[in-house]
């Protein structure tokens, strides 16, 4: 067996969190060394734990789940001589816990929220040199559901097809199935096991017309190392027709990620097309994406902002603007507060869009850190306004999905409004649409929390996403932001000015007044005051602004006020 990068990268790590954005931040940190599955509850993951004892090389385990707790978990584990041997590492922000924990046998812990990425990665590393010093068992060479290789055993083989046989220029293949734990949840496990199986056999289909090898990788990712193909979606089509023929009322999508060969190692093509299938999940217009250049480019661009962001905030490279908010309601429009948008001056690569950076650190966990520096920022902007001007300007920050699940985040905007001398009204909260739909009871419960306190919550971008008005009606809300998707055409479309005057209705019944964002024309601007819009924001009045440009904004306010 060949002691290499490829073996070491089979070391299984289970994941278990009742917090998806938890179970997320892990994956993120973990996966590009290990492979990793989740569990949301003990029971859930004393399953897996059953189920992957072979291959199990560490578990890391939150305290506080519904159904089964950590503590019983680690007290079953250590009691199980079957699964003694695999070492536990507890997930908690409680220290008493900790102690606890660690009587009970855990090997180590990491504390919660997680910040220190490289400390969780070498609390794995060594936890797992030091459990035992074992090798990594060789599994069988088929997995016995699929008829395909065994992992370890695929990419022994496709190692050694690249060492002595670099004619081929064999590319890698990724496939998975889209949601699958989903799929078998609803449908039952062996209706899952039937779309393996169907699906292994046609790959093997496939590899009876080819020169190339296959494995069932992990659960439901299949790894293909074969010829080059000339169409790539022409492959796709034919998996993906035979899931659609499995049944009639289960929809089931595949999405295909590809590398393309080159002189490299197995593991790393295999990297490339797992980053490239990921590219397209959640993704339902896309399911195919060849790893290119461009995305090679893109790669290296997010590691470079990742790795550059700490700094980013040290030396005052992330900049907050200011975008006007006007009240159209009098005559004329009266400024009446702004929202805080983030951008970013790099050193080397010049302004970054936060189209670019935003989602990529929502992906990876640090979008906190972006939250945090603009919360503060703004704070103590809008007394700075304040005590130059004698005016107080509100402005919105936004809050992403992962703040919400911060355990400090109503103390954190108290700390800021006591410590620069706010109202809480001062600071207006904005929670997208979207954010409110995934695990909304919690985010609900938190925003109620933070009404008590008095700050107010803009709902932003309302109308992207799939609230239904039986739900809206129970959301805690103050204003609504409509999406500006809704504003662009409705200049020359009937249609999406009705559906504005739908979404004025819904606010009036709501009682609460409506932000229309993207207002850029004169044309716009009558008639969303005509529709009994009330506030708008959009470069009609200004672009986004740096805090001293913003100023004159509020002199001009001043001058035409007295």
């Amino acid at each position: 067996m060949i002691q290499s990068k490829m073996l070491e990268r089979t070391q299984l790590v289970l994941v278990v969190d009742d917090q998806e954005i938890n179970r997320d931040i892990l994956g993120m940190i973990l996966e590009d060394d290990y492979d990793v599955i989740y569990a949301d509850n003990g029971k859930e993951a004393m399953r897996l734990i059953a189920e992957h004892c072979e291959r199990l090389s560490v578990i890391l385990l939150d305290l506080v789940m519904p159904e089964m707790d950590g503590f019983e978990v680690l007290e079953r584990v250590r009691n199980d001589e079957r699964y003694n041997r695999i070492p536990v590492i507890v997930l908690t922000a409680q220290k008493d816990a900790e102690l606890r924990a660690l009587q009970m046998g855990a090997s180590d812990f990491i504390t919660k929220p997680f910040d220190m990425h490289e400390v969780i990665l070498a609390r794995v590393g060594r936890i797992i040199e030091l459990s035992d010093g074992r090798q990594l068992i060789s599994a069988a060479e088929h997995d016995q559901l699929t008829g395909l290789y065994s992992r370890n055993f695929f990419f022994e083989y496709a190692e050694r097809i690249h060492r002595y046989h670099p004619e081929w220029q064999s590319d890698a293949i990724v496939l998975n199935i889209e949601k699958f734990h989903s799929i078998n949840a609803l449908n039952g496990r062996e209706f899952g096991n039937n779309v393996l199986r169907l699906l292994g056999r046609e790959i093997l289909s496939f590899l009876a017309e080819t020169e190339g090898i296959a494995s069932r990788v992990e659960g439901d990712r299949f790894g293909i190392f074969c010829r080059h193909q000339d169409d790539y979606q022409q492959l796709l089509e034919r998996f993906q027709g035979v899931l659609d023929g499995i049944s009639t009322r289960v929809s089931i999508r595949l999405r295909m990620g590809v590398k393309p060969w080159e002189d490299a190692d197995p593991v790393v093509l295999f990297d490339c097309a797992r980053a490239a299938c990921n590219k397209v999940r959640g993704d339902y217009k896309t399911h195919l994406m060849v790893y290119d250049d461009d995305m090679r480019k893109g790669e290296m661009l997010d590691q470079r902002l990742i790795n550059d962001l700490r700094r980013a905030v040290e030396e005052r490279e992330l900049q907050v603007y200011y975008q006007p908010k006007y009240d159209i309601r009098c005559d004329p429009p009266k400024l009446a507060s702004a929202e805080a948008l983030i951008r970013w001056q790099h050193p080397e690569l010049g302004m970054i869009s936060p189209g670019v950076f935003i989602p990529l650190f929502e992906g990876n966990g640090q979008i906190e850190i972006v939250d945090n520096f603009v919360w503060s920022e703004a704070a103590k902007q809008v007394a700075r306004w304040r005590e130059r001007f004698g005016v107080t300007v509100p402005v919105s920050v936004n809050v992403s999905r992962a703040d919400m699940f911060d355990p400090m985040l109503e103390e954190k905007f108290e700390r800021l409004i006591a410590e620069n001398g706010l109202e809480h009204e001062c600071l207006k909260l904005e929670v997208t649409e979207s954010a409110y739909t995934d695990n909304a009871e919690q985010m609900i419960d938190t925003i109620h929390r933070l009404r008590e306190k008095g700050f107010q919550i803009e709902m932003d971008d309302f109308g992207s996403g799939y609230s239904s008005l039986n739900m809206l009606s129970a959301m805690p809300i103050d204003i609504l932001k409509m999406d500006m998707r809704f504003i662009k055409n409705i200049e020359h479309s009937a249609k999406d000015f009705r559906l504005v005057k739908l979404v004025l209705d819904i606010a009036k019944y709501l009682g609460v007044p409506v932000v229309a964002e993207g207002v850029e024309t004169e044309n716009q601007f009558r008639l969303l005051r005509e529709a009994g819009c009330d506030i708008i924001q959009g470069y009609y009045f200004s672009r986004p602004l740096p805090a001293r440009e913003f100023e004159n904004m509020i002199e001009k306010e001043k001058r035409i006020s007295r």
